[in-house]
């Protein structure tokens, strides 16, 4: 929890909305002294847009996922970096032909996706939407229902914030040697209990890498305990993509404790100024420069009578 001055209102920076769910549900005094929340994640924001729909939320909430200066980087090259740094620190795997299957076609599972390609992977996108499937056909991959790409994997990454992504029929079908991995946000997206169920063995094969013998002989290898595997098996997203979420996240408290008595208890995205402005600024540390609109270019693009 932030305070963000001594005597000011207090606002919960968090990720997930693990802290926010236990507040509301074990400590409602707190939850009533609450100006607002900044929620980092794809899954928190989700989270916190179930309870706005239950009407559990008693306070404003600012989903800094939903920023674009956040999940076209953070979650984008962010995590699609760190994704396969994690795999490959922890197996010294070669992607390159390999079959890569990613679960999830989000920003997340996009970045994760061109980055194995990258890598020389051939890639199997599995979805249950069908525009994130249409967008991984357009962009080049092959997409495809997990009961038929859990026979051709070689590497399995969950990316979903859904739980038993990857399950017992589809272990049973699985490849000698196949990886699996997740990094959505919990450890419930590979059933772990039932990967249990299924092997008469298990062993640690290496740091962050437990391997689970099957009856037929066949050896099923899950990374980092199910857990995120860019943060288990590697260092997370380098600084200088997170430097773009932890400004939203702080421009956005600044914006909740400075405008909380107005909002209403629901879900707000990042307001456009505090998004264009960090967008700015970033490139500006990059020491990129953009042009500027014409007075008449933008008299141009305020009307509609000329040009037609």
């Amino acid at each position: 929890m932030l305070a963000v001055a001594d005597t000011g209102p207090e606002i919960v920076v968090d990720d997930g909305a693990e802290l926010t769910a236990r507040i509301v549900e074990h400590r409602p005094g707190v939850a009533a002294g609450l100006a607002g929340v900044t929620e980092e994640t794809t899954t928190g924001v989700a989270r916190l847009r179930a309870m706005e729909r239950a009407g559990a939320l008693g306070f404003p909430i600012v989903a800094v996922n939903e920023a674009n200066t956040k999940h076209f980087f953070d979650n984008r090259y962010g995590t699609g970096q760190s994704t396969l740094d994690g795999i490959i620190r922890a197996t010294n795997i070669l992607v390159a032909g390999k079959t890569f299957v990613v679960c999830g076609y989000g920003w997340c599972g996009r970045g994760l996706a061109d980055r194995a390609r990258g890598h020389g992977a051939h890639v199997i996108v599995v979805e249950v939407d069908a525009l994130a499937a249409l967008q991984a056909v357009m962009d080049g991959f092959r997409v495809a229902p997990i009961a038929e790409a859990a026979k051709q994997g070689d590497i399995f990454v969950t990316a979903t914030g859904n739980k038993h992504v990857l399950r017992g029929e589809h272990f049973e079908v699985m490849k000698d040697g196949a990886v699996l991995a997740n990094t959505g946000h919990f450890d419930v997206e590979v059933d772990i209990p039932a990967l249990r169920d299924l092997s008469v063995s298990s062993m640690r094969a290496r740091q962050h890498v437990e391997r689970f013998d099957m009856a037929d002989g066949r050896g099923l290898y899950l990374l980092a305990e199910g857990r995120l595997v860019n943060l288990a098996a590697a260092e997370g997203h380098p600084a200088s993509v997170m430097d773009m979420s932890f400004a939203n996240q702080a421009l956005s408290a600044e914006y909740v404790a400075q405008n909380h008595s107005n909002l209403e208890a629901r879900v707000y995205t990042v307001p456009k100024e505090i998004d264009d402005e960090i967008a700015r600024l970033k490139l500006e540390s990059m020491a990129f420069a953009i042009d500027e609109l014409t007075d008449e270019q933008r008299r141009y693009m305020d009307t509609w009578d000329e040009g037609t």
